[in-house]
């Protein structure tokens, strides 16, 4: 985070002066919220890089959209546009990933030292309104969103495997096909069928749109959780806005589009291989929880951890023919939603078990010997990802790069669109400091 903040600095003063760096706020901790700002247009793009705490290829892609966008006057005096280039949205958060970031990169290495906060902790998230906005990160976005009324925004995320998909509040015609583009050109993998967006409307090849809010399961509202966003806040504003996601480990099988030979049993091994998995590190969890009381930051580790023990039950009912909500059934689903689902149970489950095993780790002690078993647990998840599902690891130029182009092509199609309409009230160890060079990415 401190070599992002300092390469953007450097760039503000090399600069002729169309490049400014200004501090919009700070964290919970009083790490400064930095916004690197290029031209000087009256049309406001705003692009958030790190608005979760294991999702650093935003920092990668803000540093090299700063030096794409200073080196073409057609992107800022040419479209009378500045870009505003938000370097991290949760710094605390991000410096928790250190662990993982400086690499080697390997799945197990990644979820051994995971951390991303609790859900109430997500400063992109607006779970009681932007009245209520209680994190500091989230209250600086909702101001500059509305200085700014910016006509896109981007909110730049990251797949830990997977494939590469983009979310619309609106329609943004040819979007698609320009994403389609730059993945084939960089070797990315498209997800045809995000767990994401399982119950969300369809642009386009691996295009969604963010629905308006809807009751439903659990399952359906963590998916829905995201309308009540700061995606979404903007709006009235006429802001159209995209979340580009890029993965870190590639699965070619979430862009196939064959039919399934057994749907249901497909279903049926993931869901109860999520409820097997649950039911062990709720055992586990049981036991540890007594001799974490003293290991420092245990309720900001926990708190992860409780949310998706939580959460899993509900999942494997909904994704189990047997069990899944009548009132609100499983759309169709090809192979890549299969695939898609598969990663989101490991991934959960890998998650929660890498939360622990850091835990365990901190406390210094393992009295109930619970590390064997979250070593397992987490080998057992990497190599189904690796050996069964295909995952490979994309490098960091060729996601930022990736990225890059997307936000691109979305400020371009933007720039033409009409505004939408306002809702109803109701070998590269560093992820900040890739140079912006020309290349063809996943």
């Amino acid at each position: 985070m401190d070599e992002l903040a300092a390469r953007a600095a450097a760039l503000a003063a090399r600069s002729s002066g169309d490049v400014r760096l200004r501090r919009v706020g700070v964290s919970r901790a009083g790490t400064p919220l930095w916004l690197l700002r290029v031209g000087r247009g009256t049309r406001q793009a705003l692009v958030v890089a790190g608005p979760h705490a294991n999702e650093p290829v935003g920092g990668a892609t803000v540093l090299r959209l700063a030096e794409r966008v200073l080196a073409d006057p057609r992107l800022t005096a040419g479209a009378d546009a500045t870009w505003n280039l938000l370097l991290c949205l949760d710094p605390d958060g991000l410096r928790r990933n250190e662990g993982w970031l400086a690499g080697p990169y390997s799945l197990g290495r990644h979820f051994r030292h995971f951390f991303r906060p609790g859900f109430l902790e997500q400063p992109e998230w607006l779970p009681d309104g932007a009245a209520a906005a209680a994190l500091p990160e989230t209250r600086a976005l909702l101001r500059l969103q509305d200085e700014l009324r910016p006509f896109l925004q981007c909110s730049l995320h990251g797949v830990d495997v997977g494939g590469a998909f983009v979310e619309l509040t609106h329609d943004l015609p040819g979007l698609s096909r320009r994403v389609g583009h730059a993945a084939a050109r960089l070797g990315i993998p498209r997800e045809f069928g995000p767990y994401d967006t399982l119950y969300w409307p369809r642009l386009g090849p691996a295009v969604y749109r963010i629905p308006a809010l809807r009751g439903g399961t659990v399952a359906a509202a963590v998916a829905g959780a995201a309308v009540d966003s700061t995606w979404h806040h903007p709006r009235p504003h006429g802001t159209l806005t995209a979340v580009v996601e890029a993965p870190m480990w590639g699965v070619a099988a979430v862009q196939d589009v064959s039919r399934p030979a057994d749907r249901d049993a497909a279903l049926r091994s993931v869901s109860q291989a999520l409820r097997r998995d649950t039911a062990l590190l709720e055992r586990i969890l049981a036991r540890v929880r007594p001799h974490l009381l003293d290991v420092p930051d245990t309720a900001r580790l926990l708190a992860p951890v409780d949310d998706h023990l939580l959460v899993c039950p509900g999942l494997a009912d909904a994704w189990h023919p047997d069990t899944a909500d009548a009132a609100r059934p499983l759309p169709p689903l090809g192979t890549a939603h299969l695939t898609a689902l598969r990663i989101a149970g490991r991934r959960i489950v890998l998650r929660t078990a890498g939360l622990l095993h850091r835990l365990v780790t901190a406390a210094g002690r393992d009295p109930c010997d619970a590390l064997p078993e979250l070593d397992a647990l987490i080998d057992a998840g990497c190599a189904d990802y690796r050996d069964a599902c295909g995952a490979r690891w994309i490098p960091v130029a060729r996601q930022a790069e990736y990225q890059a182009r997307v936000v691109l092509a979305a400020f371009e199609l933007a720039g033409r669109a009409p505004a939408g309409p306002a809702p109803a009230r109701s070998g590269e160890s560093d992820w900040g400091t890739r140079p912006a060079v020309p290349m063809h990415r996943e």
